[in-house]
């Protein structure tokens, strides 16, 4: 059965690039500009999909999210990418931000009060990496976290500022928030040993988002998802002979393990808008981090600015033929796809106990004001899932398509004498805004 033109007046406007019908439905706000069609495209979409430059910045005016995903699981900035106009991908990683930034200001005052209510506190993590990839999990970092709970401040005290795409980088760093001052003064990094401190910015510079530009512009189109519906737990066992539930002290505190089941790492990459340079480039990087020389190439990494790509041909699709097609198979309206489907098992155990202190909600709330880490960010998706019976003190997790982490929690207290100096910045360290460029 076709779809009735009029179901979705937004598409059918940004489709035909008819800006002042689409500018009109927009202000009479009578239509959901975050509507998805069949397919699972929002307007803004097929927006960039189509190169409707005008439409775009339309509809960023009026907020359509950048953070959504379609059927196929891209985001109209990834869409954006593969259709290579830089102005467009600038000005959805700029909307990204700000959306992201509002977000989080709207989440702030039930953070902040679910962390006031919370008892004061001193926990630690570790943090160890893996690799099923020969040599790499020799250069991999561990790390012990520290973390300090007072009030509305956090304090967390690490050796790794951050474990992105095969970077990091060492030191002694604390990272400081205070949830009682205003957002542009409520987060910032200490760097220990140079002893300097950068106050996170609101907003980025303009050199900020063009490097974020040509980084997107020069690499491999991700979009990496954990599926967590065929994940089931079954009790772990231990013995070789007369096999028992497994169960241990992880620190203080008594457990019962679980093998998690059916967890799948599923990666999808896309590569249209990449050069053969870029892929020479990209494989020789790989290569060089399989051998031991990560940090190495990721100090000497620098981009060049890119220009737009050549427009691809407007698509020879007519509207009600994208209407017809089945769900989630649309045809394809901008540059040919050029991918790759790769999966894996992951085989993993939870170590769950009744006797921590802190509950999985409480762990939560501290995880929201840390998750600016894509670390921590993996491990507070892995605890919003159903778990079994009690806290998580031993996880295994998959950080990256090659590394997995096991984090252990391995000392908790609740403390009324935690003093106040540890969340303040002392008062002979010099501000540095530009040490941590990646913030």
């Amino acid at each position: 059965m076709a779809e009735d033109n009029y179901t979705y007046p937004l598409h059918e406007n940004v489709f035909f690039g008819n800006i002042v019908k689409l500018n009109a439905l927009v202000e009479s706000e009578a239509h959901d500009i975050a509507q998805k069609d069949k397919h699972g495209n929002t307007p803004l979409h097929l927006a960039v999909m189509l190169g409707r430059e005008a439409c775009v910045y339309l509809l960023l005016k009026y907020g359509a999210p950048v953070k959504i995903k379609n059927a196929a699981g891209w985001s109209p900035l990834a869409e954006a990418v593969s259709y290579g106009d830089r102005q467009i991908i600038s000005s959805l990683v700029r909307a990204l931000r700000r959306q992201t930034r509002e977000q989080m200001e709207e989440r702030r005052p039930n953070l902040v009060t679910a962390l006031k209510q919370m008892g004061d506190f001193y926990m630690e993590l570790k943090w160890d990496f893996q690799s099923w990839v020969p040599l790499v999990s020799r250069i991999l970092p561990s790390d012990i976290c520290r973390i300090h709970k007072k009030g509305s401040s956090i304090r967390l005290d690490t050796t790794l500022v951050d474990f992105n795409d095969m970077r990091w980088e060492r030191g002694d760093i604390s990272f400081l928030f205070n949830g009682d001052v205003k957002p542009n003064q409520s987060f910032t990094v200490l760097d220990n040993q140079a002893q300097s401190y950068q106050r996170i910015r609101n907003e980025e510079t303009d050199l900020e988002i063009e490097d974020e530009v040509d980084l997107l512009m020069s690499s491999d189109i991700t979009a990496p998802q954990m599926s967590t519906k065929s994940i089931t737990f079954t009790r772990a066992k231990s013995g070789w002979f007369f096999r028992q539930d497994r169960s241990e002290l992880v620190g203080p505190f008594h457990a019962e393990f679980y093998s998690i089941n059916g967890m799948i790492l599923e990666s999808r990459k896309r590569r249209e808008h990449l050069s053969e340079e870029d892929l020479q480039k990209n494989k020789a990087i790989m290569e060089s981090f399989t051998k031991g020389n990560a940090q190495q190439l990721a100090g000497e990494a620098e981009y060049v600015r890119r220009k737009s790509l050549t427009r691809p041909p407007e698509p020879k699709v007519t509207w009600q033929e994208y209407l017809n097609a089945p769900a989630g198979e649309p045809p394809i309206l901008g540059r040919q796809l050029v991918y790759k489907n790769t999966s894996k098992v992951y085989r993993a155990t939870v170590g769950m106990s009744p006797d921590f202190p802190l509950s999985v909600d409480m762990l939560l709330n501290v995880l929201e004001v840390i998750a600016p880490f894509k670390h921590f960010t993996k491990l507070r998706k892995f605890v919003q899932m159903k778990l079994p019976p009690g806290f998580p003190v031993k996880i295994d997790i998959p950080v990256l398509a090659t590394v997995t982490a096991t984090i252990t929690f391995q000392e908790f207290s609740f403390r009324n004498d935690i003093p106040s100096e540890l969340f303040e910045i002392p008062v002979h360290y010099v501000e540095d805004p530009h040490r941590f460029p990646d913030l």
